[in-house]
This record gives structure tokens, C-alpha cells and sequence, in this order.
């Protein structure tokens, strides 16, 4: 196994079927691509996922989980004024772990076992978003979808054109309204 303990093995082929996908798509995700990518033998890839479907959801679990513990949507304050300020520097230092994402959801078009997989992935996104607006006083789940969807937006182009610029501005705008809705509301 090329010298790997059990859990930075895990971790080393998670990180490679990221940096596969991410490149080459998801058909490009084989048990010899991600064994390749690690410096490992393919044997090593099976031994630790046993399928090519467990190794897509382990892979998914641990971007989400990176995603959310590192996207840092929270505002320590009582306003929004740094709400998910920490998108962009999520997306700038690994753009490969949101471009895997994309990537699911495309094949998850044409592949509908992978939809339910996606579906409790963005679930764990609307969590987080929906927690922090609560703790500002807009509990609400439709705004929460909505700004769901706006940030995944925002992380989407910032992953395709790398433009932190422009994600910034348009996080500030996002910042600023709703600002504006929770003080309108009275909340």
C-alpha cells in the first residue's frame, strides 16, 4: 500500500478522486486513475472503498464536510457583515473540491441513483445557511433556499471563471440585502 496508514490512505485516495474528477470528469474516476493520482496501487483504492460508488459518496461526504467546517458562513456579529465571507477563499485555495461537486450534480442529471446523494449534500448546505440566518432572526426555509442557491451560484462561477472579485462583490451585495430584509422585518 505504498506505505499509507489506514487513515491518510483513506484520506490520500480521497483527495486524488477529487483531483480526478475534477480534471477529467467523472467518467474519468477508475480505481487506476485514483491509484495513479495517489501513487498507489489500484488494489489499494478497492481495498479502502470496496466500490466505485462508496469511493463517489466518501469523496462527496468529504467535500461537503470541508465545504461547511471551511466556508465559514457564520458573522460573529448581530449583523451580516461578514456572511460567507469565507466562500472565496474556500473556493480560491481548493477549486477542485467545488468542481468535483459540479461535476456530481451534472452526472446526477444522467445517473439517477447519484440525485439522492446530491440531494443530502445540498441538504447539509441549506443547514448551515438556514442555521445562520436563524441565529440572525430570519427563520424562514424559503429565504434559506434562496440564499442557498445564490451562494452555490456565486461558488459555481467563482469555481469555473476564478473571479474572487467579483464573488466578493456580489457576496457584499448579498450581505447587504439581507441586512436590509432582517431590519425591515424588525428582527
Amino acid at each position: 500500500m505504498a506505505g499509507l496508514t489506514y487513515g491518510t490512505g483513506r484520506q490520500a485516495l480521497l483527495d486524488a478522486a477529487v483531483r480526478v474528477v475534477a480534471a477529467q470528469g467523472l467518467r474519468g474516476l477508475t480505481y487506476r486513475s485514483v491509484a495513479a493520482e495517489a501513487g498507489v496501487t489500484h488494489g489499494s483504492v478497492r481495498y479502502h472503498f470496496g466500490d466505485w460508488e462508496t469511493l463517489v459518496q466518501e469523496a462527496l461526504a468529504h467535500c461537503v464536510k470541508r465545504s461547511v467546517e471551511d466556508g465559514d458562513l457564520s458573522s460573529p456579529g448581530e449583523d451580516f457583515e461578514e456572511f460567507a465571507s469565507g466562500l472565496i477563499s474556500l473556493v480560491a485555495a481548493d477549486p477542485d473540491a467545488q468542481a468535483f461537486q459540479y461535476e456530481l450534480y451534472m452526472e446526477a442529471r444522467r445517473r439517477p441513483e447519484l440525485r439522492p446523494v446530491m440531494e443530502r449534500a445540498n441538504g447539509l448546505y441549506r443547514e448551515a445557511v438556514g442555521a445562520e440566518l436563524a441565529r440572525h432572526g430570519l427563520d424562514d426555509p424559503d429565504l434559506a433556499e434562496l440564499v442557498f442557491v445564490t451562494l452555490d451560484g456565486l461558488v459555481f462561477h467563482q469555481t469555473v471563471f476564478g473571479d474572487s472579485d467579483r464573488t466578493e462583490r456580489a457576496a457584499a451585495a448579498l450581505r447587504n440585502l439581507l441586512e436590509t430584509y432582517r431590519t425591515a422585518k424588525g428582527t
